[in-house]
């Protein structure tokens, strides 16, 4: 009896040594999982996830691919410093194809699908008018790059181009006193040139100058001999330009045709920058200018930094222009945001973003905390013969951005940009 007993309490103690011997090794193997996955969550948060939203084809693609070349230059520069809190930057790049529903759709998939941090993009005020919904909808944050109409103000964008105040309205005070009082305004027809005239005729008027025509052609149409003709016989003292993208070839080229030079009648353009330079013959655009707020000719150490980075990258006959370098400080305004937050969640990064000041190629910039736009400085160029600019005047600092031009209400603006909305079918560009 006695030897049964020791039989059955030494099969116990075996049995027992049976299942701590599987409860530890069941704790090993969930210890070494619960690393692993810790392990996948670490590598997958390693990278921060950007979006890039730009036409690389269509009309506007003359424009927008270098914008990208910027923004990814930028994002390089910061990974090879170590990228932000402990994290590599991935850019995920994509086309908006020069077409505003398209911009809508890939802005959502970013959002949505790539879960990216911010977005960086957009050109026109069609794609940005289109977008800016989804970035609203989503309480999202996209860096808009260019300069534009105004008129709008958005908790979920920062506008790092120029606001009316600093490019329209001086450059028609500018063109007032020295190049003549009688102007002939031509655009695509979008809600930027659209608006931008509106600006322009508000502020002749009060300057008692005068408007001696408005035309509008399509975006993206060569159809321009009939505009030139109408500018023979007003004979103006000035043409104002809000043409965008490749149009521009067909228009330079007809004016030339027809006998119109920049000696002869001059153009101000809102947006021919030196990259649109590039696809037209010089002959055709030297003695004409523009207004932005970068040129590649500012004399700054920080803009030499700037051109020998993006060409050492892109190659040496490259240019840059101030959508190009806009698009290269947006991302440091937003990274600095990040470093300072200590985190890339979107909801945090538009708070911080609004503190935020940067030594940019163009001088200092800084977000305004109120609207979110960029206080900048004005500069007036005119084009020479190897397509680069002559800065003629500049205003000497940064200059606080208004998006709402004082000559009307913000009701009344609202009211004129909801006019041409629905007189586009509901777009925010004459579909034809």
């Amino acid at each position: 009896m006695c030897q049964r007993i020791i039989v059955a309490n030494s099969q116990l103690k075996k049995l027992a040594s049976k299942k701590l011997f599987l409860l530890i090794l069941a704790f090993g193997l969930g210890l070494i999982i619960c690393l692993f996955t810790s392990l996948q969550i670490q590598f997958s948060n390693a990278t921060i996830k950007v979006g890039i939203l730009h036409s690389l084809s269509g009309t506007m693609a003359i424009s927008e691919k270098s914008v990208v070349d910027a923004t990814l230059l930028a994002i390089e520069e910061i990974n090879k410093k170590g990228g932000i809190i402990g994290k590599k930057i991935q850019p995920i790049v994509v086309d908006g194809k020069s077409d505003w529903v398209t911009f809508a759709k890939k802005a959502e998939q970013l959002i949505t699908q790539e879960k990216v941090a911010v977005v960086f993009g957009c050109w026109t005020s069609a794609s940005r008018k289109t977008v800016k919904p989804v970035f609203e909808k989503y309480n999202h944050l996209l860096i808009y790059p260019v300069q534009y109409e105004g008129l709008e103000e958005s908790p979920n964008i920062v506008y790092t181009g120029a606001a009316p105040n600093q490019q329209i309205i001086p450059a028609v005070k500018w063109s007032f006193d020295n190049l003549g009082k009688r102007f002939f305004l031509v655009g695509s027809d979008y809600i930027f040139p659209r608006t931008a005239n509106a600006i322009i005729k508000d502020q002749v008027t009060a300057l008692q100058g005068e408007i001696l025509d408005e035309e509008y052609i399509l975006l993206g149409s060569t159809k321009v001999e009939e505009i030139v003709r109408k500018i023979l016989d007003a004979k103006p003292d000035v043409i104002l330009n809000t043409i965008n993208g490749d149009s521009n070839i067909a228009f330079f080229k007809a004016l030339r045709k027809a006998g119109i030079t920049s000696d002869k009648i001059p153009t101000i353009s809102f947006s021919i920058a030196e990259e649109e330079l590039d696809h037209l013959p010089k002959k055709d655009v030297e003695g004409d200018y523009a207004v932005w707020n970068y040129f590649q000719s500012i004399d700054e150490v920080n803009n030499y930094d700037f051109l020998k980075a993006f060409k050492n990258k892109y190659g040496k006959n490259r240019v840059t222009s101030d959508p190009i370098e806009a698009g290269y400080f947006g991302v440091y305004l937003w990274a600095q945001a990040v470093a300072d937050a200590g985190t890339d969640k979107v909801n945090i990064i538009r708070e911080y973003i609004k503190d935020q000041s940067f030594k940019a190629p163009e001088g200092v910039v800084y977000v305004d905390s109120e609207n979110q736009h960029t206080w900048k400085t004005v500069r007036i160029g005119k084009i020479k013969a190897n397509g680069q600019f002559a800065i003629v005047w500049n205003s000497d600092k940064p200059i606080r951005p208004i998006p709402y031009p004082i000559s009307r209400s913000k009701a009344d603006w609202e009211i004129f940009l909801n006019t041409l909305y629905k007189s586009w079918n509901k777009n925010w560009a004459n579909p034809g």
